[in-house]
């Protein structure tokens, strides 16, 4: 039974996110996560049967780095793996995968002291350099990596209400993706209404209370008499028990709700600014995300934004609201401005996003990238008529040997 080592050194969401890779190796061997330190705890949550190792990654000093990280490296070593999944572009994970023959190494191996990059990361640098067509989520480009993949409908459970009401998650870690209390508590109360008027649950960190105090001092007394707020209030364990049998959550581009996609829990996605679903949206089927489509979307979130952040504007109009509380006539039946109501399904590569309102004016380019992808992944045969191919491609590519992924 082939021994198994991916490496995992981004953040919360990420984790999760790498549930389909995780997945199609254990049906063919033994699995090992080397993740930070502070998130190994919702990594065995996760993945139960896989082993974790915890490795200083994010908020430590070098001291920690070297100190605890040698014995963790070290450990690492003498695993003996027969193959390692090197994920993340940042230094240390180059640093750990300077420890095994890059031969076995996918992903991102280092030859020599150089850093290189498997095929697969080398193709996806081309299409990245086109986000708004973006044509794979990152749970299936992880995914592909591995031999074989299992079909993108096992990895999570159809989502589905539980009964249990509704969560509200105050904020991803950038803030400028994040809803402000004055857009989301409308938004809140507009799903509120469409559930019944069920339970609340307000979820996030330490750093959210004061947005948690905001939020309810702007929803209506009906709904915040409803509420419990729970940020900062749970650890990991009691994250998931939080979430668990949810009708719905409301929520940006986070962490948690990727750990609700994976509890089969739907998943009501207010995207804007540099999330996108077609990249990182809610896995599985059930989910529905309302994707602001600016024609700068998605942006760079680490530079400045032109427009301050206008793109969450599309969050106060009434055509939003009034779907979002379920009506179908009136205001409801005006066109979306500036968004995209997409619901999450599946094809042969993986998660699919289809627009249910709004436009998608990538959907032609996104659609042919899938087709040439798969074709590589030996999933279909992709048609003639596009440029697809030359964005993926490079003559280099034809003219020497290649080796999957």
């Amino acid at each position: 039974m082939p021994k198994q080592l991916v490496i995992q050194l981004a953040r919360f969401g990420d984790i999760v996110q790498t549930k389909r890779l995780v997945l199609s190796l254990m049906a063919s061997g033994e699995v090992h996560l080397c993740v930070d330190r502070s998130l190994q705890g919702v990594t065995r949550l996760v993945y139960p049967d896989v082993t974790v190792h915890g490795l200083p990654a994010h908020g430590c000093t070098e001291a920690e780095v070297l100190g605890v990280g040698r014995a963790v490296l070290e450990r690492l070593r003498a695993e003996r793996f027969d193959t390692v999944y090197a994920l993340n572009h940042v230094g240390l994970c180059r640093a750990v995968a300077t420890l095994f023959d890059p031969a076995v190494v996918r992903g991102y191996p280092v030859a020599s002291g150089q850093v290189l990059r498997s095929n697969w990361m080398r193709l996806a640098f081309r299409w990245m350099g086109e986000r708004a067509s973006a044509p794979l989520n990152l749970v299936d480009f992880w995914a592909a990596l591995a031999p074989v993949m299992i079909p993108g409908e096992r990895v999570n459970p159809p989502a589905r209400p539980g009964g249990a009401g509704l969560g509200v998650v105050l904020a991803g870690r950038n803030a400028r993706r994040s809803l402000p209390p004055e857009y989301l508590a409308p938004a809140a109360h507009a799903a509120f209404e469409r559930l019944g008027g069920p339970r609340v649950v307000l979820l996030g960190g330490p750093t959210d209370r004061p947005a948690a105090r905001r939020l309810l001092a702007a929803l209506p007394a009906s709904m915040a008499s409803s509420a419990v707020d729970l940020t900062g209030r749970t650890d990991w364990a009691g994250l998931v028990e939080a979430l668990t049998g949810l009708d719905s959550l409301l929520s940006p581009d986070t962490g948690t709700a990727h750990l609700a996609a994976h509890l089969g829990v739907p998943v009501e996605g207010l995207f804007c600014s540099s999330a996108w679903a077609y990249e990182t949206g809610p896995y599985g089927s059930g989910h529905r995300v309302w994707q602001t489509v600016p024609t700068c979307a998605p942006c760079v979130e680490s530079a400045p934004c032109p427009r301050a952040a206008s793109c969450r504007e599309a969050f106060a109009a009434p055509a939003f609201l009034a779907r979002l509380q379920g009506r179908t006539g009136g205001a409801a039946a005006r066109p979306l401005p500036g968004l995209a109501a997409l619901n999450s399904g599946f094809d042969a590569l993986g998660e699919t996003w289809t627009p249910i309102g709004g436009t998608d004016p990538f959907a032609d380019r996104r659609t042919a990238l899938r087709k040439q992808l798969a074709e590589y992944l030996g999933l279909g045969e992709a048609p003639g008529g596009s440029n697809a191919a030359d964005i993926i491609y490079r003559e280099a590519d034809w003219m020497l040997p290649q080796a999957l992924p």
